[in-house]
């Protein structure tokens, strides 16, 4: 079931991110398809999975297969905490993506654009006016 739910969170991140032609399942067996295939790659593999291949298997495998699997907080919920952290990190890459991550999660785009207006205050201007124009994007590609 564990396996079955790190791959569904896997195509939805993919989805959410603008999408690939690949998509990982590092622990599949492998089978005669997949032998004439290349190797299907998650998100995290591609971006840095040749450079830092350790960073890409943690990513996958701790962070998105058990962190955000957690039943203690809700996804919304985690979305939520982890724009904010974005926001004031003033980590615009990294944003893009969970801002579309937190829209499939229920988080609206009122929403977003509150947390953003909040943490202004809290953050710094300059990290607030990052994310609206990060937002902007985001909320523009739909």
């Amino acid at each position: 079931m564990k396996k079955l739910t790190r791959n569904l969170f896997v195509i939805a991140s993919l989805l959410v991110s603008g999408g690939v032609s690949t998509m990982a399942n590092a622990q599949s067996e492998p089978s005669a398809a997949s032998d004439a295939a290349p190797a299907q790659q998650s998100r995290a593999q591609q971006l840095m999975g040749a450079t830092a291949p350790k960073l890409a298997e943690l990513t996958d495998d701790v962070l998105y297969a058990d962190i955000w699997e957690r039943p203690q907080l809700s996804k919304r919920d985690r979305s939520l905490v982890t724009v904010t952290a974005l926001i004031a990190l003033n980590r615009p890459d990294q944003l893009r993506s969970h801002l579309n991550l937190a829209r499939q999660n229920g988080v609206t785009e009122e929403e977003l654009i509150e947390t953003i207006t909040h943490m202004a205050f809290y953050s710094g201007w300059p990290s607030a006016v990052s994310a609206v124009a990060t937002a902007k994007e985001v909320f523009q590609s739909k």
